[in-house]
């Protein structure tokens, strides 16, 4: 029984926590929070050991610890150890054709042994959805279990596409254009969404990133009295220490560079192409001098060979459409190149439907960037407000309306974009790193003899 092996505890007594992030060197959003995490556990508890569980197997210690530095900013200020997985393409989506969540969950589970087995803690975290590790390491390891969730692996939203036969990334066009298959898939997604709250009540402790997560999670877990939102951190007084470089005195011209900064990892959901098909349409509304000035900048980062055949079709996408001459891809770049971009940027870009938060939306908005963000999940909920006399940025749901957004925004004064700004700049505290850091400690209290405070 992996309860009876438990490893050796912390230094002088302290508790040991093994937390689940089977990518733990994307450097993604989720990755900020699996180490502002970190780092919070070691100044709060600095007895405690701490392990990582990690399928980055081609890389050490000292190289995740330096990304961490140089893409995210953050340094761990205490010792790290880390528990090398070698299964993790049993979490990868390729594996799985057909009935890919499933596939994935059941993989996780497998994953979830090899973790288990090299290394049982006391406490369990899982900082990346992997649900269905949860009765493994509760059940079978003894731990206290807790979960930080970015984004429901199911969602009614999901259920709702399938079932009118809409197509989109998790609903192919053969799917949606069959009845008979989209009552296959609703009935597979049925005994999903089951399964998965069956897993997830295993949670002692669940922390999630935003109103529309925890509404979901709310609804398909049913445990809101062990549920606490805890925004993920967001560097915002470093963003907003950034000196903004255009666009403070006169109004947009001949000559003036024009930037619209998209910030975010280069996966499927995060739909890249319809940020090139609104650049697309914007070139129909714009006058010739201002187009001319138009530069879309796409920075994120790469974890896999997917997502570099993913950039490659941007590009391509970008040929057909005849846009290159106003866009610019900017891959795995640093925290200092990432600052620079955004110093240089008028407009912040996002086009991800139902984003379950948006880390990257503000930090743009911190760096007093005029955001253009999806109509739905956490920008709408969360972040973006639209009402008169209190707008920080814009929402959209199509190219016309993301391309009618940035038009409005290049064809403002000067006054009117900064009162924009300041008032974006102005709603961001509330997602600081600080703030995080305290409503993660906040709700694993009960693990150490605590109490939630809410």
């Amino acid at each position: 029984h992996f309860a009876k092996k438990r490893s050796a505890k912390g230094s002088k007594g302290g508790k040991t926590i093994g937390l689940f992030h089977p990518y733990c060197n994307a450097g993604g959003g989720g990755e900020k929070v699996l180490w502002c995490a970190v780092r919070a556990l070691q100044l709060k508890y600095p007895e405690s050991k701490l392990v990582v569980y990690t399928g980055d197997v081609d890389t050490t210690t000292s190289d995740i610890l330096r990304q961490c530095r140089n893409k995210l900013n953050i340094d761990i200020p205490g010792h790290i150890e880390f528990v090398y997985l070698h299964r993790r393409r049993w979490v990868e989506a390729d594996m799985y054709p057909w009935f890919t969540l499933l596939g994935q969950s059941l993989g996780s589970v497998v994953l979830g042994f090899e973790a288990l087995a090299a290394f049982t803690p006391d406490i369990y975290i899982d900082t990346m959805g992997y649900a269905f590790t949860l009765p493994l390491f509760k059940y079978f390891g003894g731990c206290q279990v807790a979960s930080y969730v970015h984004y429901p692996t199911i969602t009614c939203d999901m259920v709702s596409r399938v079932q009118i036969r809409v197509s989109a990334h998790n609903n192919r066009a053969m799917i949606a254009n069959s009845a008979t298959l989209t009552a296959g898939k609703l009935a597979y997604y049925k005994l999903f969404a089951w399964m998965y709250r069956l897993v997830g009540c295993c949670s002692d402790t669940i922390m999630v990133n935003s109103s529309w997560t925890q509404a979901h999670i709310n609804e398909l877990w049913e445990c809101p009295g062990k549920t606490y939102r805890v925004y993920p951190p967001c560097d915002v007084n470093d963003f907003k220490a950034i000196s903004m470089l255009v666009d403070k005195d006169k109004k947009f011209g001949a000559g003036k560079t024009i930037k619209i900064i998209s910030l975010g990892q280069f996966r499927p959901e995060k739909d890249h192409p319809l940020q090139l098909h609104a650049l697309h349409r914007l070139r129909d509304i714009l006058p010739v001098e201002l187009w001319d000035n138009i530069k879309l900048v796409i920075i994120g980062s790469c974890r896999n060979e997917d997502d570099q055949r993913r950039v490659l079709s941007l590009k391509d996408l970008c040929k057909e459409l005849s846009l290159e001459g106003n866009v610019v891809f900017r891959v795995n770049i640093t925290y200092e190149e990432l600052k620079q971009e955004l110093g240089e940027g008028t407009i912040g870009l996002h086009t991800m439907w139902n984003e379950h938060f948006g880390i990257g939306i503000v930090e743009l908005m911190a760096a007093g960037l005029i955001m253009v963000a999806h109509r739905s999940g956490g920008p709408l909920m969360d972040i973006v407000q639209e009402t008169e006399g209190s707008r920080n940025g814009f929402l959209a749901s199509n190219k016309e309306e993301y391309a009618e957004a940035f038009a409005a925004i290049v064809k403002m004064s000067p006054q009117e974009r900064q009162i924009i700004r300041d008032s974006a700049r102005a709603s961001v505290d509330r997602f600081s790193v600080q703030e995080f850091e305290s409503g993660f400690l906040k709700a694993l209290a009960p693990f150490f003899g605590g109490h939630v405070r809410t």
